[in-house]
């Protein structure tokens, strides 16, 4: 009997963890924000509206599906400063930023959108200018939502603003800007519904299993 309780349990347990793998599986479609360190990317733990480039910097944007920051695309391309902005002299009272803009692949753009190509641009702007203003001399349209979030750069892509995409690239229903701003920021570290109800119903069905096996003692 107790072994027989113990396969049981297991065959309801692999559905319910299978469950729970498939609904960490969701990613969302938006552009993400990177830094340039040496010769490496870097996901920028600041917004562009926040962050405060200095004369020689290089950021990238990168627009794809990712489930969190760990793993989103990075910019392709040229990320060289001498090179991006080897054609901007150097003027008083402004600054110069390198920025990279990848537009993604096909497979991670909106049904029916097609990716424009990468392009790299040299922003010469003011000293305390912010990434985002640096951005908006150089690749509008730019496009934001209610809550302030990078929607698209270049008028890419034409709608949509950081909608959750389910596995095998079928979308859901927008998640709206606050929960995917905080997938971006907080890694989606935290335990899906999912697997708490999974691990709750593991419990109960523990539970079940010793007080039959007592019983039948």
């Amino acid at each position: 009997m107790t072994r027989r309780l113990t396969v049981l349990f297991l065959a309801a347990l692999l559905p319910l963890l299978a469950g729970a793998g498939q609904a960490q599986a969701a990613g969302y479609r938006y552009w993400s924000f990177w830094e340039r360190d040496g010769s490496a990317w870097t996901y920028a733990t600041v917004g562009p509206s926040l962050s405060r480039p200095a004369d020689g910097d290089v950021q990238g944007f990168r627009f794809s599906v990712s489930e969190d920051s760990g793993d989103a695309a990075k910019p392709r391309g040229t990320a060289d400063f001498d090179t991006i902005c080897a054609k901007t002299p150097a003027e008083d009272g402004t600054k110069r930023v390198a920025l990279v803009i990848d537009f993604g692949t096909p497979a991670d753009a909106p049904s029916g959108a097609k990716p424009p190509a990468g392009r790299t641009a040299c922003a010469q702007v003011a000293e305390d200018a912010t990434t985002a203003e640096a951005l908006a001399s150089v690749a509008e349209p730019l496009r934001y939502d209610s809550n302030a979030l990078l929607c698209a750069i270049a008028g890419y892509p034409a709608k949509g603003c950081g909608e959750q995409v389910a596995t095998g690239g079928k979308e859901s229903a927008s998640t709206g800007a606050a929960e995917e701003a905080s997938a971006q920021d907080d890694g989606g570290s935290g335990p899906s519904v999912g697997l708490i109800a999974g691990g709750a119903v593991v419990v109960v069905l523990g539970a079940a299993a010793v007080w039959q096996v007592r019983r039948r003692a």
